[in-house]
């Protein structure tokens, strides 16, 4: 057996009696202490038990990092709708008092959205994955929300906020169509979409509206995805969280984003490879870049980002 061989190789009384002092001390025998001496454990040393003792506070307070709640709040690339399809089983548009002009060959007007975890306390693992992923932007919770208002309330602001920008969207196609010489008397538009709050889908609502009510095929089969509040005046509204909803764009087929004027700050140098930024100050710019876009003659229109040479 191992043991006799490393202790000693000759004499079979010594290496017995090795063999009961292993046995009944449970520590190995020294082949360079005489028989008869008993052989202490090593006192473990200090600098080990502060080795030890600083391995378990680490382990501790990694443990609560993960699980302890966090402050912070990680917005995330959200889902698309488009515009001119289906949201469950409603259409996102419904026209009535007037034939619509939609078809499946027709293309796509992308709403973009902003998923935000954590608002009603996201933990600090979350946390961590947030900072570390690319597509992910982390903000202290006051900022996403205000601090005097529950989870509940600011979902209801924001559902609030949607249905007016639906009301401000159906009312600024018709004046939009009435400028056009369409007669609108009659018409009646209703918006509907599942789970999405804020007012930043209204210049989308408006293009959409509009698409349907002209004979006219302004996407020409392509995917033009955008933001923007859509304002009384006519106007298109700054919002927040344009990198990620550029992101989100382009995940789901975008080719082209329409993009607020004053949100160009935060569009040059985060648009992902293959989509196009197009610039818009006015419901009437963001028309034109439609037809335009439909028509192939998207590159000449006014652009957050500068074209590369070919």
């Amino acid at each position: 057996m191992g043991l006799m061989t490393y202790l000693h190789a000759e004499g079979s009384s010594y290496a017995a009696s090795a063999q009961a002092t292993h046995q009944s001390t449970g520590v190995d025998s020294d082949p360079h202490v005489p028989l008869g001496t008993l052989i202490r454990p090593k006192k473990e040393s200090r600098a080990h038990r502060r080795r030890r003792t600083a391995l378990a506070i680490t382990l501790f307070l990694a443990v609560f990092v993960f699980i302890a709640p966090s402050p912070y709040v990680v917005e995330a690339p959200g889902p698309t709708q488009d515009v001119l399809g289906s949201s469950g089983s409603q259409s996102v548009i419904t026209v009535k008092g007037a034939p619509t002009y939609h078809s499946k060959a027709d293309g796509k007007l992308l709403l973009t959205t902003v998923n935000a975890a954590g608002l009603s306390g996201g933990s600090g693992i979350q946390t961590l994955i947030g900072w570390a992923d690319p597509h992910a932007t982390v903000l202290p919770k006051e900022v996403v929300m205000p601090p005097d208002q529950s989870v509940a309330e600011y979902e209801q602001a924001n559902h609030k906020a949607m249905t007016s920008s639906q009301d401000v969207a159906s009312a600024q196609a018709l004046q939009f169509l009435r400028s056009r010489g369409k007669n609108t008397a009659g018409i009646k538009i209703f918006m509907h979409v599942d789970d999405i709050g804020g007012p930043s889908a209204g210049l989308m609502y408006t293009l959409g509206a509009i698409d349907k009510l002209t004979p006219q095929d302004e996407t020409a089969g392509q995917v033009i995805a955008g933001t923007g509040t859509m304002n009384k005046d006519g106007t298109v509204g700054e919002i927040g969280g344009i990198r990620l909803k550029m992101i989100g764009a382009r995940r789901d087929g975008a080719s082209w984003f329409l993009a607020p004027a004053d949100n160009c700050k935060e569009v040059v140098g985060n648009v992902p490879q293959g989509l196009r930024d197009v610039r818009v100050s006015t419901l009437e710019e963001a028309y034109t870049a439609l037809t335009e876009i439909g028509q192939g003659r998207g590159d000449a229109l006014p652009h957050c980002t500068t074209v590369a040479p070919q």
